[in-house]
């Protein structure tokens, strides 16, 4: 599990696609790949995968992450992508109130009370 704080590597597309070419080209397993590079094995797995499927685009970096953690960082936003994450905060807390139940305190200390005062710890 990923501690606080912890950077991972970023892995560019020729490097991906080395190690991939070297697996289905060169017949080298990944379990032996995986220390060699210095990568996970299931990481190398997914990668396979994707090359079989998408090809050299399989292995282009994704725009992934989690939008809304801009919302508690201190990430640089334009005016409008602010708004919109803004937004999409309101309207989840808008279908949490519909079901009934509202939100107390922040982070491990965050409780979830019902209609009837009823708190549950999730």
């Amino acid at each position: 599990m990923a501690s606080k704080g912890q950077k991972f590597r970023k892995w560019s597309k020729e490097e991906k696609l080395e190690i991939v070419r070297k697996h289905l080209e060169d017949h080298i397993s990944i379990k032996t790949l995986g220390p060699q590079y210095g990568a996970d094995i299931s990481m190398i797995c997914r990668w396979v995968k994707r090359y079989i499927e998408e090809g050299e685009t399989g292995l282009e970096r994704r725009g992934g992450g989690n939008p809304y953690a801009a919302l508690h960082t201190s990430k640089s936003l334009s005016e409008v992508d602010r708004l919109r994450l803004i937004i999409a905060k309101q309207e989840i807390e808008i279908e949490r109130l519909k079901k009934g139940y509202t939100v107390k305190g922040v982070g491990a200390k965050k409780e979830f009370v019902t209609g009837s005062d009823v708190n549950t710890k999730s």
